[in-house]
């Protein structure tokens, strides 16, 4: 039996669906034992097949769990579906992501730094404990109407990583696959008997995680900048027509900021500028 609204899981009665993606299924599930509504995070299919990958992902999943803070969206535990896949329970979080809100054009300047100072929590929370997001993006951050803000996902690229290190392969050939920009794929390509490679999103990843290189909490700040560009001006900074055409964007363009509101105080750029340096050793830190 496979998951599905009207379907139970231990305590958890499945209720509906409300997301897919790289990382897998999203269900909204009631938990019966508390009494409260959760989200079921299915891991996609073929996950489960390897027992290192697993235990190693039981290990990051752990270290997940133990993130507490205001602005990032909490691990509950960690379940097995009745076809073997593994599924985290997290909380849910209501409301909009950033992705939505920002489908009808720019935040006001002050609603945008107030955000964005939340997410710069949430980044300084994770990264004290050794957690780098990878993957941070405007569809993983959920931003109500009334201010409030949860980064989802946090770390989880990393948990389901099968090298757990660097990228590997070419970006370009496998981001290629991915049908649109904003969300193509964190997991994408087949490398051997292994799921896929850690990429990100094309929009929104760093250089050197557009080249396959290393990725560290630097990424993680150039992402920050990106989502805060985004915020401002009402449009993606680097995308283009094509996955391709987006990474070379990317790995070659200045950002304009002329595109950037009028009014905006000028130490704002000026922390846009050090978030957005292609070289991570000269980032902000």
């Amino acid at each position: 039996m496979s998951l599905a609204p009207g379907s139970r899981l231990g305590p958890y009665e499945i209720t509906a669906q409300i997301g897919e993606g790289g990382m897998g299924l999203v269900f909204k599930a009631r938990d019966s034992q508390l009494g409260r509504e959760v989200a079921l995070k299915v891991l996609p299919e073929g996950f489960s097949a390897d027992p290192e990958r697993v235990a190693r992902f039981e290990r990051e999943a752990k270290l997940l769990a133990s993130l507490n803070h205001p602005n990032i969206a909490q691990i509950y535990g960690l379940e097995t579906a009745p076809d073997g896949r593994r599924v985290l329970v997290m909380e849910l979080v209501e409301g909009p992501t950033l992705a939505e809100r920002l489908a009808h054009g720019s935040l006001p300047i002050d609603e945008s730094l107030s955000l964005a100072r939340q997410i710069a929590e949430a980044l300084e929370e994770a990264h004290e404990k050794g957690i780098v997001h990878r993957d941070l993006k405007p569809q993983k951050i959920k931003a109500s109407i009334a201010g409030k803000l949860k980064v989802l996902d946090f770390g989880l690229a990393k948990a389901m990583d099968p090298g757990g290190a660097a990228s590997t392969g070419s970006a370009g050939a496998d981001a290629a696959r991915s049908p649109t920009l904003m969300n193509s794929p964190t997991l994408t390509g087949t490398h051997g008997t292994q799921l896929g490679v850690i990429l990100g999103t094309a929009a929104y990843m760093a250089p050197e995680q557009a080249r396959g290189g290393l990725v560290d909490k630097r990424a993680d700040i150039w992402a920050f900048g990106v989502v805060l560009f985004e915020m401002l001006a009402g449009e993606p900074l680097f995308a283009a027509d094509t996955v391709p055409d987006t990474l070379a964007r990317v790995l070659t363009r200045e950002p304009d900021f002329a595109r950037l509101p009028a009014g905006l105080p000028p130490a704002i750029q000026r922390l846009l500028s050090r978030c957005l340096v292609r070289m991570p050793q000269d980032r902000l830190h």
